[in-house]
């Protein structure tokens, strides 16, 4: 494969330039931007498919097809109306079907501006349980189709986060990464919406990392005034119960003075917590339009009878407009805006009323969407790798599409998030399970490619529960094990088997430890687990032979009583002799030993049936009606396995929790794999299942997440860097997003705990550390979903069991990203001889995040520096690669540098700049502070003075220039 620059604009490499379509304003007066919007869930009550077609509108009347033949009929009566749209996913689907003539009024309303594109990924992402690199693809699937359909005039300028329930820091980053100039969203806190209102901060520059110099991830963020609905009183959809514009003066209920009147009222109450002469409001909201005609005719009317009002001394000035245009006005008022370091979480919209439930809400659908994003990896590099002959069997470009789709769909607010009803979740997974038949057969074609062999492969899809026909019957197979990542692994397996002993001989034939023992807890006709290490080359694969040696029950049996202490070459775990629960955790290495206790509790949820308990948790809202919650055991049932490879303590907590402790003979983590299910019911008490460690570390009430698996926060209990916190549920009012990990720390010891999807999460005590990994409900929580979250089992009816891994590491603060960046990225991208698609493996501080075959001819690369700013002594710093040696297989004719969403060339990316308020000074960096050497350094410490952290700056910065 040759790489060249790709053709991505739909004219090649000449760039359109987009009409000046927005309309002129009124300097002096107050200018109400009216956008017309529809919001198209990609599934939440209804799948997909049953959105799109309007079909069970006996759950949801909705029907995104007929809003989009409706919109686009009613744009073309007059040249003033306009339209965003979002959802690419389903916009995607609406044009295949349209004829030539329709596809050409599309065309020019976009190249008018009459039609815009706003956000433009395949859907609207959740913010709290999507890991970056989802997102990233999600996003460029999108843009690459509006790029590829409408050229320049296509691309969205504006990112619209109407609907999440929290926003990410990583995703503003990831936004202004894209080159868009802004970002407008509809949920905010209620404590920090009141405070913003009347400072008249609901408008601010988010500086979104702490890594990348400003303004490079700095994006202008706007909150919206009506999440996104319209003004109470101005909703004229078919869905609303509004009163309609009635200007007949010969009627008796003509009310167009009122309606003036009070739309008046509105527009002057909402200028005075903006900033400018210019605001937004959203004329619009769920699946609204389908009859757009009421809106349009609507709305013509508001704009002439307000505007009307001018010449009579009226200062209002209302017009069609879109997020893009009302942005552009903002940048043209030349004022300075708040900054914001910090993120959007946790959202609540009343005092008991905490969006931290969903950060764990359908663990298991959240685990197989993580899977799938491996697997999705795994077939774009392999796509490339193994050449056209990859593609062989399979229709269209590649057999990627599908899975890019599935997983598209599964980032949706809805749909990661488990906040949607029973049988679209399922319709989730499905979709995600189809996606990876076609690629099953792309990384077959390529690994006989790469390997020339032509042996048919098996794929062993269900080893979560110990199920795999072919290890288990067969005597003698090869096993092909791939490695995504662009450095080496080691990385345990555990196979079903029903032999006692087998000899295990990697790709040179050299022998391999391996062990044999009993499967418990499994689903099909293993009895045995067959254990041993695996080692693959970066972007490659490697194969191992596994022949039968003796039938037989295990040969290491059992140990009914736990030892008092497990132990590798790198940590050494104890356990209490009484209660058999771990006791203490000691890295060798470094000879650092912390206390460590470890068990599993529930939170009772509250049930709503009550004076005191009106708010019931639900699959968005976590909300106990105790802040202790209750222990499951207090002493333990243990049993033990000791053996070549591993050493292992299986716990019982009860009959519906269990957990292994396990440590593998070269592993700097240990490893806890945890079952819990199905949660009982009976006792009519709706439960919410947390672990928790328990440690000496002295955390000053600090402890630390990641933002969707990438740069990581610091979070204090009961409190927010915004405002002052009136603190109401001490429990989920302190919960934050982990999607990939968090730690606690002090000078001496980091404890960090890396998890295997997005789950929920806090410091609720000093040195303690807890992860909620399960719900099971019995009220909804009344924010629209209308149903419990009560996942059935296997037999439909019993509750789900989920099972999951945590990795815990001990190291010291100074060293710890060195080992949580790299055991992340394992964990995220997990999947005749010896083959390797790279020269040579890539620097530790360097990740391959994307290859994958943009077109016949050329490929798209992301590599990302994995570490954060000041996070590691030894890979923090910058690092160069040669593009040209990177790849054994691959010849690269040209490269050349795009933004991250691969839409625009970088070099021709442009974006609005900002300017900061006073609270800002911008340059160098202390704690949180921007300063820069000037000479007029006096003016700069006096400018600074009113900030929390005057003293300090003082010390630090003003002695060192003599004032």
């Amino acid at each position: 494969i040759r790489f060249k620059r790709a053709s991505v604009f739909q004219q090649g490499t000449k760039v359109i330039k987009k009409p000046k379509s927005c309309p002129g304003t009124q300097p002096s007066m107050l200018n109400v931007h009216l956008v017309p919007h529809t919001h198209d869930d990609v599934g939440w009550l209804k799948t997909v498919d049953q959105y799109y077609y309007g079909d069970r509108n006996d759950i949801q009347h909705a029907g995104v097809q007929y809003i989009l033949d409706s919109v686009v009929e009613q744009l073309q009566k007059d040249p003033a109306r306009r339209f965003i749209y979002v959802e690419t996913g389903f916009f995607y689907r609406w044009w295949r079907q349209q004829d030539q003539a329709m596809r050409h009024i599309v065309t020019q309303l976009v190249d008018e501006g009459r039609l815009e594109f706003i956000n433009g990924g395949w859907c609207m992402s959740d913010e709290a349980a999507t890991h970056y690199t989802a997102v990233i693809d999600q996003m460029t699937l999108g843009l690459r189709f509006l790029n590829e359909t409408f050229g320049e005039c296509g691309r969205p300028r504006v990112a619209w986060h109407i609907d999440p329930f929290g926003h990410a820091r990583e995703h503003a980053s990831i936004f202004a990464q894209m080159g868009y100039d802004g970002l407008f969203f509809g949920r905010l806190d209620y404590q920090d919406k009141a405070r913003r209102m009347k400072t008249k901060e609901m408008e601010m520059l988010w500086r979104a990392s702490d890594s990348l110099t400003p303004p490079m991830a700095d994006l202008f963020t706007g909150v919206l005034p009506n999440g996104y609905n319209p003004p109470d009183g101005f909703c004229w959809d078919q869905l609303c119960n509004d009163a309609p514009i009635r200007d007949d003066p010969q009627l008796e209920d003509f009310n167009v003075d009122d309606i003036v009147k009070r739309f008046l009222n509105v527009a002057h109450a909402q200028s005075e917590v903006y900033k400018t002469t210019h605001i937004i409001m959203t004329m619009g909201s769920d699946f609204q339009y389908e009859n757009a005609n009421l809106w349009y005719k609507n709305l013509d009317k508001l704009i002439h009878y307000v505007n009307a009002k001018q010449s009579n001394g009226s200062k209002v000035n209302l017009l069609y407009s879109t997020p893009s245009c009302y942005l552009q006005e903002l940048h043209n008022a030349n004022t300075t805006w708040p900054l914001k370091t910090d993120d959007f979480f946790p959202y609540a919209d009343d005092a008991h009323d905490f969006w931290t439930g969903y950060f764990t809400s359908r663990p298991a659908l959240k685990r197989y969407e993580r899977l799938s994003n491996s697997r999705l990896q795994t077939c774009n590099q392999l796509e490339v790798l193994g050449g056209r002959r990859s593609r062989k069997g399979l229709f269209g470009e590649g057999g990627s599409d599908s899975m890019r789709e599935a997983m598209a769909v599964a980032q949706h607010h809805d749909a990661v998030s488990g906040t949607e009803k029973q049988h679209v979740a399922f319709d989730y997974a499905k979709r995600l399970a189809a996606g990876w038949g076609p690629c099953q057969v792309l990384v077959s074609n390529s690994l006989a490619a790469l390997s020339g062999s032509d042996a048919p492969r098996v794929y062993c899809e269900n080893l979560n529960i110990s199920v795999c026909p072919l290890t288990e019957s067969s005597p003698k197979f090869t096993m092909n094990v791939y490695n995504p990542l662009g450095h080496a692994v080691m990385w345990p397996v555990r196979l079903p088997v029903n032999g006692t002993a087998y000899g295990v001989f990697d790709a040179k034939g050299s022998p391999v430890d391996s062990a044999s023992r009993e499967v418990r807890g499994h689903k099909g006709y293993a009895i045995n687990e067959l254990v041993f290490q695996v080692q693959a080359p970066p972007l490659g694969f490697t194969t191992y032979s596994i022949s039968l040696l003796q039938n037989g029950p295990p040969p290491t049996p059992l140990e009914n009583k736990a030892p008092l202490s497990i132990q590798n070459k790198f940590l050494k775990v104890t356990f209490d002799p009484d209660t058999y629960l771990l006791s203490s955790l000691s890295n060798l290495e470094t000879k650092q030993t912390i206390k460590l206790s470890q068990n599993f509790y529930w939170y009772n949820a509250s049930a709503g049936n009550n004076a005191e308990s009106r708010q019931p948790s639900g699959a968005y809202i976590f909300r106990p009606n105790s802040s202790t919650p209750f222990i499951i055991s207090k002493m333990i049932k243990v049993d033990s396995v000791k053996n070549a490879v591993l050493q292992e303590v299986r716990q019982w907590f009860g009959p519906w929790v269990t957990q292994v402790v396990r440590l593998y003979k070269d592993s700097r983590q240990l490893e806890l794999e945890w079952t819990v299910g199905p949660v009982p019911v009976g006792d009519g008490l709706g439960k919410e299942v947390i672990t928790r460690f328990d440690t000496n570390i002295r955390t000053s009430g600090l402890f630390y997440t990641d933002s969707n698996g990438r740069e990581v926060l610091e979070r204090r209990r009961d409190y927010r860097p915004t405002w002052d916190l009136k603190q109401t549920e001490p429990i989920a009012g302190n919960y934050y997003p982990i999607n990939s990990r968090a730690y606690i720390k002090d000078k001496d010891n980091q404890l960090t705990v890396v998890t295997d999807r997005s789950q929920g999460g806090s410091s609720i005590a000093d040195g303690s550390l807890e992860i909620m990994l399960h719900r099971r409900l019995l009220y909804d929580d009344v924010r629209g979903v209308g149903e419990p979250l009560s996942e059935p089992g296997e037999d439909g009816q019993g509750g789900l069991v989920a099972r999951g891994t945590l990795l815990l590491a001990l190291t010291p603060p100074e060293k710890a990203a060195d080992l949580h960046r790299p055991l992340a990225q394992s964990v995220t991208w997990s999947s005749l001889r010896l083959f390797s698609g790279l020269h040579a493996a890539l620097p530790p501080a360097v990740h391959l995040l994307t290859l994958s075959q943009w077109d016949r001819e050329s490929v798209l690369i992301r590599l990302e520096h994995q570490y954060q700013a000041k996070e590691s002594k030894s890979f923090s710093e910058p690092v160069t690669v040669n593009l040209q040696k990177l790849f054994s297989t691959l010849e690269i004719v040209g490269a050349t540098e795009m933004s991250l969403g691969a839409n625009q060339w970088k070099d021709q990316m442009t974006r609005l700049d900002w300017k900061t308020s006073s609270g800002e000074c911008g340059g160098k960096k202390i704690e949180g502070i921007s300063l820069h050497y000037s000479i007029k350094i006096q003016a700069l410490c006096w400018h600074c003075a009113d900030h929390p952290l005057e003293e300090q700056i003082y010390n630090e910065l003003c002695p060192v220039t003599n004032l």
